[in-house]
Formats: C-alpha cells, structure tokens, sequence
C-alpha cells in the first residue's frame, strides 16, 4: 500500500479500526502474559523462602 498522508496511514484504507484494535489486543495480552510470569516467579520465591524455612538448608 502506498498512503500520501500519515492520516491515510491511520485510516488504513477503512480498516483501522480492526487493525489497531488487533494490535492493542496483542499488545494487552502481551503485558498480561508479563504480570502473571512476574506475578508466578514472586510466588516461586516465596515458597523456595517457606520451604528453607521450615526444613532449613541442609537439604
């Protein structure tokens, strides 16, 4: 496509609204995905801390 405009770019021949609501969705569940792995490894950590806790360092 060739767009004579950066308002024709936005516009993408009609269609903007699909394709920059696509890319916001991915772009959305592409920083969930990043929450819940931060989210997931600060509870690995926090059981690795319980169990040395409980059953110390020797094992």
């Amino acid at each position: 496509m060739n767009w004579s405009s950066f308002a024709d770019f936005l516009d993408m021949g009609g269609y903007a609204l699909y394709v920059w609501g696509s890319y916001l969705m991915v772009a959305g569940a592409l920083v969930w995905e990043v929450v819940l792995l931060l989210h997931r490894q600060r509870q690995a950590r926090q059981t690795v801390q319980q169990h040395l806790l409980i059953h110390g360092s020797d094992q």
